[in-house]
């Protein structure tokens, strides 16, 4: 929920029965709420006169909270509250006057309505319950009407999307989908858009796809594709050296991949199990499956992975635990288990991930102790911190998996599993390589969301640690293969906010780039590294309370994150910034052993130890950062630093001055000294 002036002065009240009030004069309008209704729905459980005094406070708490409006919004009589008309803008009227031919609101509706609002009180959320409905049909209906008058692919894909992102089980929306990716000869897309949509009726509704929808899924698969376009045919990559002195091109006489080969898309199938119980009370034993659904819940927001409904894992470990029968049935990679266990009014919660492709290896586990005052509220911290750290997890395995297998017959999905943790190293070769993999994914599956957004990644380290022969250029490649990214799949959240870390790192457009870095976090709030790309945007923008709170939600969220090396740098610019220089250069030892080839993280150290005036530490660290980019001088900072205020541009540029980093390249004729 959100209330702005038209001069953008925020006037959102602190308090939820605040908030839940105002929202409901909003959602009333344009006939005045009655003051009794409303003491109903917000104090339902007080005699009625405890009640109306309790509206009377949040009235006045209300008129305070929207003065710093020009008139007066709210207009309060003994019997009635209502918004003055024409004086305030309402988003949910906007979509309730959508029409086919005006469409536009709809992408209003990004979430649930008064998603902060749930338990203010049991006839408050019965209400609530019912406005939700109401304008979840009514943006359903229009966007039905909208989907059904498409012919051409290219307005099809965005209606059925535009559908989906309001009813996500609609499978109607899915075969739309799936359909107009077919019909522009994207195979790997529709197939991609079945998994999804059997990912999430298996989440929502413990359901698999009608026959409908599978009907279509093998029409797209085959054998039979006449009936489709056929797509581009496969574009082999020859991964070994090439024999020059053969006057033979072997690589011309090489068969091309069969026509019924699989998809080369691919991702990780996992399944939570209910968790076994320990001496819990009766009355708790509901978390067991309550915690394995959060979790199936959460995992299912990642969108390289394919989750097992934890119902349906739940009904056959009734009967058995057995990790061999259930890989055989359910065809599952990687399996969450563990135990809830009471100590005293403490319940001790342990998780274990197992990879059933290596005869049940343990290859990750974690214990949560926790006080059982709100068990909600414990359940989704567990999901939470759970999948977050799983994520990359897996991913490595994945890649390692991926790495052993000969090269020959490398998948699009393996390409980009090996350049991930390539990536990482920064070791120029290895770092080479990793774009390698990545362009060869592309050139595999052109319409790989996934592979663009990691390549659109590698261009911003490129460019970060001054690699690149030619910055614009690289930027600019950047940008398009970001923009690539969302465009072939906008669900997805670690393609957002890579695209929006493109965009302020590399392109200084900062609310654009704070933009898709919240969308991210609405489509998937346990992404640790949408919290810690978005930190940084925050920093740049002089925003420092905002950057460290979430790059704090980031380190709770993955401590151990592969990528630490570079989202814990982000505390050192920070802390630099709020002039907590003694933090900065604590958290710059830590960060430049974790990898010492990381150009960035070594700058705002170096600018702290300058204030600081430690010169031995200081001239090493100096020369450790020349040697992996000897152009770096204060001009070349202040050229390319997407800090937006000018006085910590300057306050950044004066540590680095005292620090010993030059101003400008000496004259040409001139030795540089390191």
């Amino acid at each position: 929920m959100e209330a702005w002036t038209v001069t953008s002065e925020n006037v959102l009240p602190i308090g939820r029965k605040t908030r839940a009030l105002l929202a409901t004069v909003a959602l009333s309008a344009p006939r005045p709420a009655l003051r009794g209704r409303l003491a109903e729905l917000l104090w339902s459980g007080r005699p009625e006169e405890q009640a109306r005094a309790s509206l009377r406070q949040e009235v006045h708490r209300l008129l305070d909270a929207l003065t710093p409006a020009k008139e007066s919004v709210l207009l309060v009589t003994r019997d009635h509250l209502t918004l003055r008309p024409g004086a305030v803008w309402v988003d949910v009227e906007e979509v309730m006057r959508a029409t086919t031919d005006h469409p536009a609101s709809l992408s209003l509706l990004d979430g649930d309505l008064l998603e902060g609002l749930d338990g203010v009180n049991p006839t408050f959320d019965a209400w609530l319950n019912v406005e939700r409905e109401r304008l979840r049909d009514r943006a359903r209906t229009v966007a039905e009407a909208l989907l059904r008058e498409q012919v051409e692919p290219a307005t099809a894909i965005p209606a059925a999307q535009r559908l989906l992102q309001i009813d996500r089980a609609h499978e109607g929306a899915w075969r739309a989908l799936m359909r107009a990716h077919a019909a522009r000869g994207e195979r790997g897309m529709a197939i991609q858009a079945y998994d999804r949509c059997r990912a999430v009726l298996a989440d929502l509704l413990d359901a698999a796809p009608s026959l409908e929808t599978q009907k279509l899924l093998n029409e797209i698969r085959g054998p039979n594709r006449n009936r489709l376009p056929p797509r581009p045919a496969p574009v082999l990559i020859d991964t070994q050296p090439h024999q020059e002195e053969s006057g033979n091109d072997d690589t011309a006489a090489r068969p091309e991949a069969p026509e019924d080969a699989p998809t080369a898309r691919g991702g990780a199938h996992v399944g939570v199990m209910p968790l076994q119980l320990i001496g819990v009370l009766e009355e708790e034993a509901h978390l067991a499956p309550g915690l394995a659904e959060e979790i199936t819940t959460a995992l299912a927001r990642f969108r390289w992975m394919f989750v097992v409904s934890s119902n349906s894992l739940g009904r056959f470990a009734a009967e058995s635990r057995d990790e061999a029968e259930i890989r055989r049935i359910f065809g599952i990679d990687f399996l969450l288990d563990g135990t809830i266990q009471r100590v005293r009014n403490r319940l001790r919660i342990t998780v274990r991930l197992m990879d059933l492709r290596s005869g049940n290896q343990v290859v990750w586990a974690r214990r949560f102790d926790r006080q059982t005052n709100d068990l909600l509220s414990l359940q989704d911290e567990i999901a939470s911190e759970v999948v977050a750290q799983i994520d990359p997890e897996i991913l490595l395995i994945e890649a390692r998996r991926s790495a052993a297998q000969t090269p020959i017959n490398a998948t699009a999905y393996d390409f980009m599993l090996r350049a991930i943790p390539l990536m990482s190293r920064l070791d120029r070769q290895s770092f080479e390589l990793a774009g390698e993999h990545l362009s060869n994914s592309i050139k595999l599956e052109p319409d790989y969301a996934a592979a663009y957004a990691w390549y659109a990644y590698w261009h911003a380290f490129l460019v970060g640690q001054g690699w690149a022969d030619n910055p614009k250029a690289m930027m600019e490649e950047a940008g398009r293969l970001a923009e690539r990214a969302i465009v072939l799949d906008p669900f997805d959240a670690r393609a957002l906010t890579i695209a929006g870390h493109v965009r302020a790192f590399l392109h200084r457009r900062l609310r654009e780039a704070a933009t898709l870095h919240e969308r991210a976090l609405v489509l998937n709030p346990n992404l640790a590294m949408a919290w810690a790309l978005s930190a940084i945007t925050y920093a740049y923008v002089g925003n420092f309370e905002e950057a460290e709170r979430r790059n704090n939600r980031y380190k709770r969220l993955s401590p151990m994150d592969p990528h630490a090396f570079f989202f814990d740098a982000f505390f050192a610019l920070i802390y630099l910034l709020k002039h907590d220089h003694e933090g900065a250069v604590n958290i710059g030892r830590a960060v430049s052993e974790l990898n010492p080839s990381f150009g960035a993280s070594h700058k705002p150290y170096l600018a702290a130890l300058g204030y600081l005036g430690l010169q031995e530490e200081t001239a090493s660290i100096r020369q450790r950062l020349l040697m992996i980019e000897p152009d770096f001088t204060i001009e070349r900072f202040l050229a390319t630093t997407p800090l937006e205020r000018e006085v910590d541009r300057q306050y950044y540029a004066q540590g680095l001055r005292l620090a010993g980093v030059p101003e400008k390249d000496p004259p040409r004729g001139h030795a540089k000294v390191v």
